[in-house]
């Protein structure tokens, strides 16, 4: 039993922020007068007023030995052993447990308690560090007294550039507080090390990256996607062009942890949408050892490569979402991975019909790589809300756009083939009697999600990586969260 508490008598845990506890104050002065008495006091040592022992618990440090849920807690003790507790105000049991000095007569024959200090949001977990067992297996990095743990991260080599946040014991074990996974799960093995990584790992680079706990299914979700052979993902890390992994969720998720589909989604000021794409990268660099300028061997890279993720905007129920376009069921939360370059804006503020849309958008998409390139990776179209109602007005389904975009984006071979237009790059001489298209068949060549604010004839236009080319062993991937 914690130290200073009776080892023949009771035990109560109260505190003065509780109703019910101050309403069994005078039962309590009834139980010191007529026997052996302690009382763990969580917020104010000098309440109950009346009691002889009142040990100040304000460090919660009983009240966590004691797994202490709610007050008032009632705990009779025997030989040092705890025999029996009740919780809340009820007259039978606290007569039955201490005997006639617990009538409390004037009070009502039941009042509930409230939650205890211990298991407040936050303040378990720290408990759990500072005095029980975390049961964390990762290695523990012991920092100076004077040692600043935001200067140490950069040090070691854990950030991407940015501040990271310290990833201390109370804080991983309430980010694994949001997955009912167990911490040593593996998760995958993690390129271009093929090191394993462990929910538990997954919990410290989120915390690292400024995730809240309830982002854990999502960035865990995300991950295995990024695992997936078909992602390359060790490929795409190495590789001397712009790409990153580019993150889309669908999805219940999406509202759960307040993500941004809207305005500025593609852009800084939400916090699940900067924090979960930034785990990933965060991961593949602490787990897998993933260095820019070691294994990552990009030319110019891009700002994705910080993070890269938003959601769809599914708030049209006639749309249809990219996650079930690619076959994950209607109501599930969904990720989706690209291999993706920078945003490229496109601007349309003429066209009024989809006919006119739909050409202008294949413009804008036959420049992803190079105008003379084709099949050379796939691209993302993030259609705004006044593009698509343009779309919308005229009857256009998501179908209807794919197969019309799909037509849309073909030319003649002998206006893409080396020298022609003046320009060495292209195709080769043999496609010049061929019409050639500039992506492959749809929904894969142009994955088309909603998102943006609800005013600008502005879209955006993603460019793939040319790995994609090769569709049997490299392309994007959905995958269905799991709690």
């Amino acid at each position: 039993m914690p130290d200073g508490l009776p080892s023949d008598g009771l035990v109560i845990v109260a505190k003065r922020d509780c109703p019910t506890c101050v309403l069994v104050e005078p039962v309590m002065q009834s139980l010191d007068r007529a026997g052996a008495l302690a009382v763990l006091s969580q917020d104010d040592p000098s309440f109950p007023a009346g009691v002889r022992t009142v040990i100040d618990d304000q460090t919660l440090e009983r009240s966590f030995r004691l797994n202490i849920e709610a007050v008032p807690t009632l705990i009779r003790f025997a030989g040092g052993c705890e025999v029996e507790r009740t919780v809340g105000w009820n007259r039978a049991e606290w007569t039955r447990l201490a005997g006639a000095a617990a009538q409390g007569d004037g009070l009502p024959a039941w009042q509930p308690g409230c939650g205890s200090k211990s298991v407040e949001p936050g303040v378990h977990e720290a408990l759990v560090a500072r005095y029980g067992d975390p049961g964390l297996t990762s290695r523990e990095i012991a920092l100076g007294e004077w040692d600043d743990p935001i200067e140490a991260c950069f040090e070691r080599g854990w950030s991407d550039g940015l501040p990271v946040v310290p990833p201390t014991d109370e804080r991983i074990l309430r980010m694994l507080g949001g997955t009912e996974r167990k911490p040593s799960e593996i998760v995958g093995l993690i390129p271009p090390n093929l090191s394993p990584c462990t929910v538990e790992k997954v919990a410290i680079n989120a915390v690292m990256a400024g995730c809240k706990p309830e982002y854990m299914p999502v960035v865990l979700g995300v991950l295995e996607a990024a695992l997936d052979p078909l992602f390359v993902l060790h490929g795409l890390l190495c590789t001397t062009h712009f790409s990153g992994p580019l993150v889309i969720i669908n999805g219940p998720a999406t509202r759960q942890v307040g993500m941004n589909s809207g305005v500025n989604a593609l852009g800084q000021g939400n916090r699940a949408n900067a924090t979960i794409g930034r785990a990933l990268q965060l991961i593949v660099r602490n787990v897998g050892g993933g260095i820019p300028g070691a294994i990552d061997r990009a030319t110019l890279g891009n700002p994705g490569k910080y993070t890269f993720c938003f959601a769809e905007d599914e708030s049209d129920p006639e749309w249809e979402p990219l996650a079930q376009r690619r076959g994950i069921a209607a109501g599930k939360s969904a990720v989706t991975l690209f291999h993706a370059e920078g945003v490229h804006g496109f601007i349309d503020q003429k066209s009024r019909t989809p006919d006119e849309l739909v050409r202008s958008l294949a413009m804008g998409l036959f420049g992803v790589g190079h105008p003379k390139l084709c099949d050379a990776g796939n691209a993302v179209l993030v259609l705004s809300p006044e593009h698509y109602r343009i779309f919308k007005e005229g009857g256009w389904t998501r179908r209807r756009i794919e197969d019309e975009l799909y037509q849309a984006l073909k030319r003649p071979g002998s206006d893409l083939v080396w020298g022609a237009q003046n320009v060495a790059e292209g195709l080769p001489p043999g496609m010049a009697d061929r019409m050639v298209d500039k992506f492959q068949p749809m929904p894969d060549g142009v994955l088309i999600v909603r998102a943006g604010g609800p005013a600008g004839l502005f879209s955006a236009i993603i460019g793939g990586w040319p790995g994609q080319r090769v569709r049997e062993e490299c392309q994007a991937v959905t995958r269905e969260i799991r709690p």
